[in-house]
């Protein structure tokens, strides 16, 4: 596959166990923060995580979008490691971050001065309406130079899932085959060209969840299952509906070994990690397995007599060790060890806020994980109460520090956390102790509490390092050192297992 970077290491790495070793510290965080009441416009915050500076841990720069109300979700690059080792011209230089209530794509200029970004392009709605979507949700950079950005409906706010293109560059829309592939539901996506594959995920219809949660709405407005797609063809080749146990899921990631066919699903309200693995090697079917169940708690004093746990992020180490999952409802952040994709073995967990913190108006009656025996004391951090659940993840590039924030989705934010809106939310960093078997504890010496934004509370939801994270960065098999003795191996263990 092309490959699309100029100098080589000074876009990223040709491996992520590269980045794992390599890489230096991050010192600043790119953070979206909303504007719940729409009163202002969003904005991307910047944030000093350099722990020598006089002003670690606060935001250092405020970068608005021109318009309110646009919801600013997630983002991506316009080029990544995916792109390590070509001379064309490209580089690590926008920040692309879809409005998610508007349908409009921002480009933050975050090379030119990293510690003071700069919006560089607005694409507004009328140059998207050809493509047919809106509702845009997941950016990821391309091996070519081209943004893929995923949409979850129309612009009348029916489910319906694809994909649009956007140039690296000029941000202008591509006409592409995959602008023909459309499916039931949308929301994240993640791809794997060596595997020839792109699988996307199910939220719901816009309709429904921008108005708040309805369970009586699950069974039509809301999804269950997985497309593939062939990476090669632009086409959808199979669909799984993951049924009860995979009920709304949500964000996906693969293994960051690109050789690996290894991938995992977090199904927010069944709060199962579902496994995506191919069937045998050298097949094109794909297969998924529960391989983390969590059961429901038992409740009083809340709206349903049983609330889950609501998993709404996952990510994974780039080692390929630990995958991390938020229960943003029930309030734990929880770490597993996939050494063995098929068997993830319980590592360690903390409590960062949550519906059944102790003394709150929710009493549990059956239900919590076996290491947590009575409803936990919720920590203050300088001081100030945490707010909501924790929700958005992300992991330094070493796996050592775990950043967390704990806004969801405005609509969402108030409808379970009504406190979140009025006082604003928080970002947490989380330590993992690699050397004492990955073990998490928060760090209370860390704190950036968006309620305290000086024009008024904001709520923070995706964060990026300028040097690329976990979550945005997808490594392709061409750029690693040992492509043609890996790729002899692999086509010769194939062969030997189809014959």
């Amino acid at each position: 596959m092309a490959s699309c970077c100029a100098g080589g290491d000074s876009l990223g790495w040709a491996t992520p166990i590269d980045a794992f070793t390599n890489s230096e510290r991050e010192t600043l965080l790119y953070t979206i923060a909303v504007v719940p009441d729409h009163s202002r416009p969003d904005y991307l915050a910047t944030i000093d995580a350099d722990p020598e500076s006089e002003t670690y841990s606060q935001v250092i720069a405020r970068t608005p979008v021109p318009y309110k109300g646009d919801e600013l979700h997630h983002s991506g690059w316009n080029a990544c490691s995916s792109c390590f080792g070509d001379k064309s011209g490209k580089r690590r230089k926008y920040l692309v971050t879809p409005a998610l209530a508007t349908n409009r794509v921002y480009a933050f200029d975050v090379a030119t001065d990293p510690r003071q970004p700069t919006l560089a392009k607005v694409v507004e709605p009328e140059a998207l309406k050809k493509t047919g979507l809106a509702y845009l949700h997941t950016s990821h950079c391309l091996a070519n130079g081209e943004v893929m950005i995923s949409g979850m409906g129309d612009a009348d706010g029916n489910a319906k899932g694809g994909f649009i293109l956007l140039d690296g560059d000029t941000f202008e829309v591509k006409d592409d085959k995959w602008a023909e592939q459309t499916t039931e539901f949308g929301y994240d996506f993640w791809y794997q060209p060596h595997h020839d594959l792109l699988v996307s995920s199910s939220w719901g219809a816009p309709s429904a969840f921008s108005k708040g949660f309805n369970p009586a709405e699950v069974a039509e407005k809301y999804g269950d299952k997985l497309f593939f797609f062939s990476w090669k063809e632009r086409k959808l080749t199979q669909t799984i509906s993951l049924g009860a146990e995979g009920l709304i899921p949500l964000e996906i990631r693969f293994l960051h070994n690109p050789w690996k066919a290894n991938g995992f699903v977090g199904a927010a309200l069944s709060s199962n990690v579902i496994h995506i693995h191919k069937e045998v090697n050298g097949s094109t079917k794909w297969k998924t397995d529960v391989v983390i169940k969590q059961p429901w708690t038992k409740v009083e004093g809340w709206a349903l007599p049983e609330m889950p746990p609501l998993i709404t992020d996952i990510l994974i180490s780039l080692d390929d060790r630990f995958i991390y999952f938020s229960n943003w409802l029930r309030g734990d952040l929880v770490q597993y060890d996939i050494s063995d994709p098929a068997n993830p073995k319980f590592n360690s967990r903390v409590w960062l806020g949550g519906s059944i913190r102790k003394g709150g108006s929710v009493k549990v009656l059956e239900g919590l994980p076996e290491d947590t025996p009575e409803q936990p004391e919720i920590p203050t951090v300088k001081g100030v109460e945490l707010q909501g659940g924790p929700q958005m993840i992300q992991l330094s590039r070493d796996g050592r520090r775990l950043y967390v924030t704990n806004s969801l989705f405005s609509p969402w934010d108030q409808q379970f956390y009504r406190g979140l809106a009025e006082k604003g939310s928080q970002m947490l960093l989380v330590d993992v102790d690699l050397d004492n078997g990955g073990k998490m504890s928060l760090n209370t010496s860390f704190l950036v509490d968006f309620g305290a934004e000086p024009e008024g509370p904001a709520l923070a939801h995706e964060t990026r390092y300028p040097g690329g994270d976990c979550s945005s960065d997808i490594w392709v098999v061409e750029t690693d050192p040992q492509y043609q003795e890996k790729l002899a191996a692999e086509e010769k263990l194939v062969s030997e297992t189809v014959h």
